[in-house]
Parts: C-alpha cells; sequence; structure tokens
C-alpha cells in the first residue's frame, strides 16, 4: 500500500467518525474539572492527616 492510498483510506474513515457537538464537549470538559478538584481537595484532605498523624508518631 503506498502512501497516498494511506492518506485516501484516513480522509474516508474520518467522513464516518461521529463527532462531539459543542455542548458535548463542553459538558465533558466541566465533569473532568470538577472531578479533578474534587479529587485534588480528597488527596489534600488525607494528606494533612497523615501528615498530622505522622506528627503525632514521631515526636
Amino acid at each position: 500500500m503506498n502512501l497516498i492510498q494511506y492518506f485516501r483510506d484516513s480522509r474516508a474513515e474520518l467522513a464516518r467518525v461521529s463527532w462531539p457537538t459543542r455542548q458535548q464537549v463542553f459538558e465533558g470538559t466541566q465533569a473532568v474539572l470538577i472531578f479533578v478538584v474534587a479529587l485534588s481537595i480528597i488527596v489534600w484532605v488525607l494528606d494533612l492527616l497523615f501528615s498530622n498523624l505522622i506528627r503525632l508518631v514521631l515526636p
């Protein structure tokens, strides 16, 4: 298979792709950002908890 045929096939395949709408991309981005913020807060709280426990165990 030559390079030109590869690009033709790739272009044909991309024409069949179901691309998300702008609204779907926006909603997906919001969901990811909310998840990242929530997970960051959880990790921060656990870090505070464990560092305080270590301070109590190791004087």
